[in-house]
């Protein structure tokens, strides 16, 4: 991914805090030479002095036959974006848009199906657990449990991490706090959390 310096993130804490608060990516292999891309929820957690990124497709899905022992996955986490008029800055400029993006690559195998077990049952503690009458593993009937044999599981080791904000870091102070006024006074969730994530890295 293109990132000039003024919007390159590179502090992992606050790169798995955007992955765990925007699970829902895209993740992107090769098959013979044609691109395969599915859209997918995962989690990313510490693993040993790593970290590793899980999820899991449908077994109908060929995609996951190309995953297991291949080193070139990409995983894709998009969080929101905003349009940003020109017209909000002092002096004439550009429009441009606005919008935070993590791209990781990674080395992928397949999960066991005692490893799917597990990463499924984090996963419903974290979406159902809260909840009351919560779905979770183990308020499952085994009907439903059973299921499992319709996904496959996957494991990616992440080798390289590629963060952008693209947030106004370029403008000055006066321009800057223009954008997040305009921003906030959108009728749009998008815009509305750009400029509250404008307001958090502001320096």
């Amino acid at each position: 991914m293109y990132i000039p310096k003024y919007y390159e993130v590179t502090d992992l804490a606050e790169i798995e805090s955007f992955v765990r608060n925007h699970p829902f990516g895209t993740i992107i292999s090769n098959d013979n030479g044609r691109p395969l891309a599915t859209h997918v929820p995962m989690e990313m957690s510490r693993d040993g002095d790593g970290h590793v990124i899980t999820g899991h497709l449908a077994k109908g899905n060929p995609q996951w036959k190309t995953i297991d022992d291949n080193a070139d996955i990409l995983l894709i986490f998009q969080g929101p974006h905003a349009y940003v008029s020109s017209s909000w800055y002092e002096n004439e400029e550009v429009s441009t848009w606005n919008y935070q993006s993590v791209h990781i690559y990674g080395s992928g195998t397949l999960l066991s199906e005692d490893e799917l077990e597990n990463d499924l049952i984090h996963l419903l503690d974290r979406y159902e657990g809260h909840r009351d009458r919560g779905r979770t593993w183990d308020n499952l009937s085994e009907k439903s449990k059973a299921q499992m044999k319709g996904i496959v599981g996957f494991r990616i080791k992440v080798d390289e991490v590629q963060a952008a904000y693209k947030m106004n870091q370029n403008k000055n102070g006066k321009d800057y706090d223009s954008v997040v006024e305009h921003l906030s006074g959108k009728n749009d969730q998008n815009a509305n959390q750009i400029a509250e994530e404008m307001k958090r890295h502001k320096k």
